[in-house]
């Protein structure tokens, strides 16, 4: 069957890793136990969870004139993705993600750099990559504006939108509205609800799967909440889990259509990631995948 084409927008950075038996507290310094670079970025990581799942996927987002940027495209090559949409900043650098692990969580500080060169006008010149796409998948790390200019051109075309919105903000009523699911963790779910009027909370909550790391998934059908729970594994490191739940799931539902076939394989794809150090280097490949429910 034909490869489901996904396009993501969004942001290209590399993970400053530091593992730390513990978080320091205020003013102390403690000694670390080791320090890592990974390619990342919630938009290049959800892009390989979904090429390495077996969509073809098209990647649209800026780097910097460095190393960084040119290490990030590199691996979108060798992971087949279309890295031609990918642009070089003559000013800004590229992306960074300082990430701190310690007792199986992390910490994460985000400077933007060239990714909030992602303006409206960019996107709007490449709206015929959109227009061809059976999916368009976007999270936060790019102007907000950014990511409504995108949405409005997916419907547009008909084509589902899935909104990862992290790293949180307040969401515009207009966009909210125009997208097909909603993809928060536990407090951006919290978050987004106190962001909406009482009245109309049913309407979003019917758009929302909601991440619960060890607990799994919650979404609705038919206004009847629903759960899956999440794969017990060794976890080592949490990093990739929502970016590859979220890879995953776009792939699933432009295949099939099927929410909650779509939500089972995306927590299974992401229950796996966990066990490896690294965003990217974590993700599985379909052929990982032992849940057989949705053949891709």
């Amino acid at each position: 069957m034909k490869k489901p084409v996904i396009t993501i927008i969004g942001s290209l950075n590399m993970d400053l890793v530091t593992v730390t038996k513990r978080v320091p507290e205020k003013g102390e310094t403690i000694t670390g136990q080791s320090f890592l670079t990974f390619p990342g970025g919630k938009g290049a990581n959800q892009a390989v969870a979904a090429a390495r799942l077996g969509a073809e996927v098209y990647m649209l987002g800026k780097v910097g004139n460095d190393s960084f940027g040119k290490q990030l495209i590199d691996i979108l090559t060798q992971e087949d993705i279309h890295d031609e949409f990918v642009k070089v900043s003559s000013t800004k650098e590229t992306g960074t993600a300082s990430i701190t692990i310690s007792e199986q969580d992390n910490r994460i500080i985000v400077v933007p750099g060239a990714n909030y060169e992602v303006t409206p006008e960019w996107v709007k010149s490449r709206e015929s990559i959109i227009a061809k796409s059976d999916l368009l998948l976007i999270q936060l790390e790019i102007p907000l504006h950014t990511v409504i200019k995108a949405t409005e051109i997916a419907n547009k075309y008909g084509i589902p939108v899935i909104l990862n919105p992290a790293p949180y903000q307040k969401l515009p009523k207009k966009l909210v509205e125009s997208v097909t699911f909603i993809t928060p963790n536990e407090s951006e779910f919290e978050r987004l609800l106190a962001d909406i009027p009482i009245e109309e909370r049913d309407k979003v909550v019917a758009k929302c799967i909601v991440t619960k790391g060890e607990e799994g998934v919650d979404f609705h059908i038919n206004h009847e909440k629903q759960t899956v729970p999440a794969v017990k594994v060794e976890v080592v490191d949490t990093t990739g889990a929502g970016d590859t739940f979220n890879g995953a799931l776009a792939v699933a539902y432009a295949k099939t259509e099927n929410l909650e076939e779509s939500i089972l394989f995306a927590v299974h794809a992401a229950s796996l990631s966990v066990m490896k150090m690294g965003a990217q280097t974590g993700m599985p490949l379909i052929e990982e995948i032992k849940d057989k429910r949705i053949h891709l």
